[in-house]
């Protein structure tokens, strides 16, 4: 079903195109529950004509009978009013349609790289935006249609797995086991890393373990794959409590890319791309400088003969374009990593193995902040663990609900702990525009009052109370009058949501879904403030309940394609 913007959108676009100008007039909701066009001044001034002028003529041309009154205010702006029989039957379409006006789109193959863990370290807020954000646009692309193909590029290979074996055979590898399935990954690392720094025999045998597992030595593999295997379910632990989709099977990391390494050089080898600079085997793509002005490369071999991520990362590119057969390639990272990956983008152009039919995007994220806005650390000035931040959202959510009197026993109790904290945690992520900081604040983000997750799901559930005290769950048919100006404003909210699913897809933005759905809960609450539902009667009753289930549809669809529960009650 075409939406009600497209509809209004398109009709103006005819009216433009009457005039011979190809412009593109934005909507925009007036203060007047209408719809505005702002084309008419910039395009009179193109045809030197007065506005006034121009907006009659495209009055004349425009064709919305049926559909909307249009009148001309002030210098030349379009006020467009929606006819309430329209409002009527686009309303009682959405009620009819399973996905509430969004439409699939043509399939295409997504593949999102985020997350990203590093084997035997913990998981901490570092991780939170990459994991969350790619999340969310994750089951938006399963929404809209598309297959999606995620990848957890975690860090598996390299010197350090040298140190972290020996330490496994040190302790015995029971009691390693044993250590790492407590998801102490952190503990065991800086044990590792301790014994590396003060004994050089220890050093010695790491970096001998090293070179057994680069060659391929079974017994060291067999090890190593006891620390990723126990590093990958630590993971899964931690995704599970935030309600993440990812999983083991997700685990694509560098390792996997190892035996494609010397392909790459290979390749760019004989494309004549690879410059040796310093010993080291590097491709210099146009227009990278470093801060002296001088040509940036991209290390793809080292001058030791060993390889940097810039090689692991290229060999991800080839495998996703030719075995995977990616539409499109979304890489959800931090800032610090632009420049490396348009590096990267930039050469696997070169070589021919990016082709301009594939859509290859970096999803950039800010910071997490403390409340002092600086980053965020605990006291000790460490990161702070992902799963302790969990917990202690869990908790807080546990407390509120005691205060706020909940009837739920223990068991049904936590379980909404557990939807309260997550979309605390998710929905402040997400709802800031990804490529700014915002400050982790959780008694702020656990509230429920003000821009929150936990109100967003408090509204969701006052709305369905209304119909546990009608006694009766099933809406009943209606027509809408819209005869208030807060039910117009609620009706006028209800037809927004496949345009902002649309425009926060299509961005990569899933802020603007999120204040889409704040703007539809405060539409929700003055229309409920306003307009009496259950002691209504009749049709006016009838319609007012169908504006309450449409509000509670829209606000569980949005929520859920976010990756954020919306209970029934609260």
């Amino acid at each position: 079903m075409t939406s009600t913007y497209e509809t209004l959108r398109s009709r103006l676009q005819s009216a433009f195109n009457a005039l011979e100008v190809g412009a593109d007039p934005a909507l925009r909701t007036s203060d007047r529950s209408d719809y505005q066009a702002n084309g008419v001044m910039s395009l009179a001034k193109r045809l030197g004509r007065p506005p006034r002028e121009v907006a009659d003529a495209v009055v004349q041309a425009l064709d919305v009978e049926g559909l909307a009154s249009v009148e001309i205010a002030g210098p030349g702006f379009l006020n467009l009013t929606l006819e309430t029989s329209f409002l009527d039957s686009r309303l009682r379409a959405l009620r009819g349609d399973a996905r509430l006006g969004i439409e699939m789109g043509v399939e295409r193959r997504v593949v999102i790289d985020y997350s990203a863990p590093n084997v035997a370290k913990e998981m901490h807020v570092g991780h939170l935006r990459s994991t969350v954000i790619g999340d969310a646009l994750a089951r938006m692309n399963r929404f809209a249609g598309h297959e999606v193909i995620a990848r957890n590029h975690v860090g598996d290979w390299g010197t350090p797995f040298g140190m972290l074996i020996e330490h496994l055979l040190d302790l015995g590898e029971d009691q390693a086991v044993a250590t790492l399935s407590i998801g102490d990954l952190d503990g065991f690392y800086k044990e590792a890393r301790v014994k590396f720094e003060a004994d050089d025999a220890f050093k010695g045998r790491s970096r001998a373990r090293v070179v057994a597992l680069q060659s391929g030595d079974p017994e060291t593999l067999r090890l190593w794959h006891v620390l990723v295997n126990e590093s990958i379910a630590y993971f899964s632990e931690v995704y599970a409590k935030l309600d993440v989709t990812l999983t083991p099977d997700d685990v694509v990391g560098e390792s996997y890319y190892n035996d494609l390494l010397e392909g790459v050089v290979h390749d760019l080898d004989a494309a004549g791309l690879l410059v040796e600079s310093e010993g080291a085997l590097c491709v210099f793509p146009p227009g990278f400088q470093n801060r002296e002005g001088q040509p940036l490369p991209l290390i793809v071999q080292k001058s030791d003969d060993g390889f940097g991520y810039a090689a692991s990362d290229l060999a991800a590119v080839r495998d996703r374009v030719n075995v995977l057969r990616a539409d499109e390639m979304l890489y959800v990272v931090g800032a610090p990593q632009v420049q490396h990956l348009e590096m990267v983008f930039a050469v696997a152009r070169l070589a021919g193995w990016l082709p301009e039919r594939v859509r290859c995007e970096q999803v950039v994220f800010g910071n997490v902040l403390g409340k002092d806005h600086k980053m965020f650390k605990s006291r000790e000035g460490q990161s702070v663990k992902l799963v302790t931040l969990i917990d202690e959202a869990i908790e807080r959510a546990y407390v509120i609900l005691d205060e706020r009197g909940t009837d739920l026993d223990g068991d049904a109790k936590f379980h909404l702990a557990e939807q309260i904290a997550r979309a605390a945690i998710k929905y402040a992520d997400l709802s800031t525009e990804r490529q700014h900081d915002y400050v982790f604040d959780l008694e702020r983000m656990i509230a429920f009052e003000g821009d929150t997750g936990p109100y967003l799901q408090y509204a969701h559930a006052r709305v369905r109370s209304i119909f546990r005290r009608a006694g009766d769950d099933t809406p009943p048919d209606a027509h809408f009058a819209l005869a208030e100006a807060a039910e117009r404003e609620l009706a006028l909210g209800l037809l927004a949501l496949p345009e902002a699913f649309s425009a926060s897809l299509a961005a990569l933005q899933p802020h603007r879904l999120c204040t889409y759905l704040f703007d539809l809960a405060q539409r929700f609450t003055s229309f409920y403030d306003a307009c009496p539902v259950l002691s209504s009667e009749g049709a006016l009753r009838d319609e007012r309940l169908a504006l309450c289930d449409l509000t509670a549809r829209m606000l569980r669809l949005g929520l859920s394609v976010l990756g954020i529960d919306a209970p029934e009650q609260m």
